[in-house]
Formats: C-alpha cells, sequence, structure tokens
C-alpha cells in the first residue's frame, strides 16, 4: 500500500499546484528578473546578461547553496521552508549576501536600473525578515508580485500578461496549505508596493 505523505495534517498535495509553487518560486522569478533588467539596462545585451548573471549570483545563487545545504544536513524541512521559525537565519544570509553584491555591483559600475532592482530586492528582504518574527507571510507571492511590477516598468503595458502569474502562485500556496489566503495576499501586496516605490524611486 502506498502511503501518501501529508504535512501538519494537509490533505495530499495537488500536483498542478505543486507545479507551479517549483516552476514559479523565488529563485527562479529573481534570477529571471535580473537577467532580463540587466540586459535591457546596457547597450549591449550581452554586457548587461553578465552584469545580471553576477547579481544573480549573491541574489539567487548562493542564497539557495546555502538553504540546499541546510536542507540536505537537516537544519530546515524543504526548500520552500514551510517551517516560519527556520527562515531566520537563511533570510539573514540572503541578506548578507545581497549586500555584498550590491556593493561589488557598485565598485564595477553596474547599470543604475539594475542596482535599483537589487535594492528594492534588498529592502523586500528586510521586510519579509522582520514580519517573519511574528508572522508567515507569503515568500512567493512577494516576489511573484514585485516581478509583475518590475517586468511591466521596464517593458511597458504589454507585460500586465504576468499577472496571472501571480494569481497563480498565490493558489498554489493555499492549495498546498503552505500559506493562507491572508498570508498570500499580505505577501503580493509588500512586494507590489516595494517594487513600485523603491524600484521606480531609484531607476
Amino acid at each position: 500500500m502506498t502511503t501518501l505523505q501529508k504535512v501538519d495534517g494537509a490533505e495530499p498535495r495537488s500536483s498542478a499546484a505543486r507545479a507551479v509553487t517549483d516552476l514559479l518560486s523565488p529563485l527562479h522569478l529573481v534570477i529571471g528578473v535580473l537577467l532580463l533588467v540587466g540586459a535591457v539596462s546596457t547597450p549591449n545585451p550581452f554586457l548587461g546578461l553578465g552584469w545580471g548573471l553576477l547579481a544573480a549570483l549573491f541574489a539567487g545563487g548562493l542564497p539557495y547553496a546555502f538553504l540546499l545545504y541546510g536542507v540536505h544536513h537537516g537544519r530546515y524541512t524543504d526548500k520552500h521552508i514551510r517551517v516560519r521559525e527556520q527562515r531566520r537565519v537563511p533570510l539573514l544570509f540572503a541578506v548578507a549576501c545581497v549586500v555584498t553584491g550590491l556593493a561589488l555591483l557598485v565598485l564595477l559600475g553596474a547599470p543604475r536600473q539594475l542596482l535599483a532592482l537589487v535594492i528594492a530586492m534588498f529592502v523586500g528582504l528586510i521586510v519579509t525578515l522582520t514580519i517573519t518574527l511574528a508572522w508567515k507571510v507569503s515568500v512567493h507571492a512577494a516576489v511573484a508580485a514585485g516581478a509583475a511590477v518590475i517586468l511591466t516598468l521596464v517593458l511597458g503595458p504589454v507585460l500586465l500578461i504576468s499577472w496571472p502569474a501571480v494569481g497563480a502562485v498565490g493558489w498554489s500556496r493555499v492549495r498546498l496549505r503552505d500559506h493562507t489566503l491572508a498570508q498570500v495576499v499580505a505577501g503580493a501586496v509588500m512586494g507590489a508596493c516595494i517594487a513600485a516605490t523603491v524600484f521606480s524611486a531609484l531607476r
């Protein structure tokens, strides 16, 4: 007999919701947006991609590697860190990585628009870390909404088509019972507001 694993008494996971959660994970969105914004921020898109890759290493690659190391050694439940109390150290490490990467980008003369994006990500991490001390806000929803705002600002109204993806991410987090509807809505509002204000002011 096959045993279906459950988390916190949740019903068997929806395969569609799991696919959306994994495909549109914060890591994938962060790296994708950084590469895209980097590419369109310089006259030479290949040079811009190089800037984006450097930013993605510090904002996505290193924090994710740290998280996977922790999961492998049993410090965290999984790569999505469903247990709120386990989120503080990975978030603090991510903050340190972003600060280091931002300093390097500034020293090397990275495009202003890419710097604005990294700073917006830094602000988002700080706000998320603060909220996480007391409440489990949805990082998936925050990053998805922030990415949708950034793409719309950088590439124009045509990227409004990215917003249904935000709804899909929110649905998947609630469907998987990793977050409540309130946590998803709060995350989306937080991510969108930070992107709209910080990125717009600095770009």
